[in-house]
């Protein structure tokens, strides 16, 4: 019996599904990418309901439209899970300071950096901040991603924390790319707070994650079971172990999920009080030790590494990658897309840097922007694979051979988008 769909993707030469055991992928695992030669992808509605050779399921399915993928590789749509898309005007003259040999902390110190974003994004409307972070976002759909992390954190007052969490939520209506919201009002000490930390962390507990979370529950994203993820910068010059571990035990006695910033630059203990406070992702872990691998391993938390932050500081130690997928920590891999510490929108940039600077190869790279990227953003056994019963979330290739998204430095490998099973973007 021929069965009806909607599309029918076929003739792909790597039909690549990151198909495996439910959960994260740790170690080996990360190496098994699940390739059919000749692959096909049946979609119905906005779901996955078939994968297998393209000769089987052209015989099994009568489609509404059909794509012949022949001659390119296709897979799962890729996962940014970790972006600061949503702010007002840039930082092109720090990065003239930096060329010149100032530091990120010293251009932070002397009132730039974070600051410096804050003051633009405070000015701005919602319409303005949605009209600057649209282009941004219709380059990642062109560059492969299908679902994006977006956290606030560039208001650091209460309005504008609201407001830029409202804009993402605008955001989320208005074009392809899945959103998922992070609350981060705990990213930097805003001047007014500049001896007060700990008064601005009252702040923060007491009344902005109250706002913050009265309004999630009334959102889009509430209804589609979309998480709020509560996050904190943990680093020196930031948040202290003591301030992080409060804004966390506040997100938690709410029933938010948790991120962490931490070990960027200093080793301070905010890892061990991430996995304390059970986040599902800490990020960065640029200066992790080896001694606290086993650890993030025995954890169900994701080790999100932005090796494009290195690279645009000009700094030439990385994280640890390679030691930690040997000791079993579940690795992601994002841009931390933002205006002064990693200003690209690229995820194939981010796993070819992974691939030689951080020691992974091509699978893992890939594996670690879908699957376990999207276990970082809450959304794992969703997205992230080409799985019957799974969103129908993919990206058909220029080339061949899955590899190409790594091997090639700053190019445009996707030639199709599909989100939901719609094509969402053509070249």
């Amino acid at each position: 019996m021929i069965e009806p769909c909607d599309l029918l993707i076929h003739s792909a030469s790597q039909l690549v599904t990151c198909a495996g055991p439910p959960g994260p992928r740790r170690g080996a695992a990360m190496r098994e990418v699940g390739m059919i030669p000749d692959g096909a992808v049946v979609i119905r509605g906005s779901t996955i309901i078939a994968v297998g050779s393209s000769n089987e399921l052209r015989r099994r399915f009568r489609p509404a439209q059909e794509i012949d993928a022949g001659g390119h590789a296709v897979c799962p749509g890729l996962i940014d899970c970790h972006t600061h898309i949503v702010y007002a005007g840039d930082r092109v003259a720090e990065f003239e300071q930096r060329c010149a040999g100032a530091t990120y902390q010293e251009i932070m110190a002397a009132g730039g950096g974070i600051l410096r974003t804050m003051q633009l994004t405070r000015a701005a409307t919602t319409t303005t901040l949605v009209a600057e972070t649209l282009p941004r976002l219709r380059e990642m759909l062109r560059l492969g991603t299908t679902t994006a992390e977006v956290k606030t954190g560039y208001g650091l007052e209460q309005d504008a924390e609201l407001r830029q969490l409202a804009t993402i939520e605008l955001l989320a209506a208005v074009q392809p790319i899945e959103l998922v919201p992070t609350f981060l009002p705990a990213h930097a000490i805003p001047s007014e707070f500049a001896n007060r930390p700990d008064a601005y962390i009252d702040l923060i507990v007491e009344s902005m994650l109250p706002l913050a979370h009265e309004r999630y529950r009334n959102s889009l994203f509430a209804e589609h079971h979309i998480p709020l993820f509560v996050d904190v910068f943990c680093e020196r010059g930031a948040f202290d172990v003591a301030q992080s571990r409060r804004v966390l035990s506040a997100a938690r006695e709410r029933g938010l999920p948790r991120k962490a910033h931490v070990d960027e630059f200093t080793e301070l203990g905010g890892l061990a009080m991430a996995l304390e406070m059970e986040a599902t992702s800490v990020d960065h872990l640029d200066v992790t030790g080896a001694a606290a691998f086993p650890a993030l391993a025995a954890s169900n938390t994701i080790a999100v590494l932005l090796p494009l932050v290195s690279i645009n500081l000009g700094i030439t130690h990385f994280a640890a990658a390679r030691q930690m997928i040997d000791a079993g920590v579940a690795i992601a891999l994002s841009t931390d897309a933002n205006p002064g510490s990693a200003p690209s929108l690229s995820l194939p940039l981010t796993m070819a840097i992974a691939c030689r600077y951080l020691r992974m190869v091509p699978a893992e790279a890939l594996l670690a922007t879908t699957v376990n990227a999207a276990h970082a953003i809450g959304l794992g056994g969703r997205i992230g694979a080409l799985i019957p019963g799974m969103q129908a979330d993919l990206i058909i290739l220029a080339e061949a051979d899955y590899r190409w998204l790594m091997y090639e430095l700053g190019g445009t490998p996707v030639t199709q988008v599909i989100k939901r099973g719609q094509v969402v973007w053509k070249s």
